[in-house]
């Protein structure tokens, strides 16, 4: 008999400005209900008047780090999506900031496992 998963029926706030790879999160995440947005405009809006249980965030670019900065504010575990020409500075600071871990977006296949160990 398999365990339940931490993540089963859990709500997750994915922002990526690539529908693409927000519509693979949500595959991946068929236990969870995904909420995908395309802006950090979009993304602070929703949290405004909702709650999540976890964050996915696409690191690149000052609204990436300003929108972990709110998701840490409000204790939502969150996890950062990376692309290959990231550099390490940027991944410090956003485990600085509160990041709970990151995830390199071609690995996005492994992503269940990494958010039940980060949700855990």
């Amino acid at each position: 008999m398999n365990e339940k998963s931490p993540l089963q029926d859990k709500t997750i706030l994915a922002v990526d400005d690539e529908p693409d790879i927000l519509e693979t999160v949500s595959e991946e995440l068929d236990i969870c209900r995904v909420i995908k947005m395309t802006t950090y405009d979009e993304a602070l809006e929703y949290l405004k008047e909702n709650s999540v249980d976890m964050a996915i965030l696409d690191i690149m670019g000052v609204n990436g780090l300003e929108l972990l900065k709110h998701t840490v504010e409000r204790n939502i575990p969150s996890v950062m999506l990376t692309a290959h020409a990231l550099s390490m500075d940027t991944l410090k600071k956003s485990i600085d900031m509160g990041a709970r871990a990151y995830i390199p977006k071609e690995k996005i296949p492994e992503l269940l496992p990494i958010l039940e160990d980060v949700i855990t």
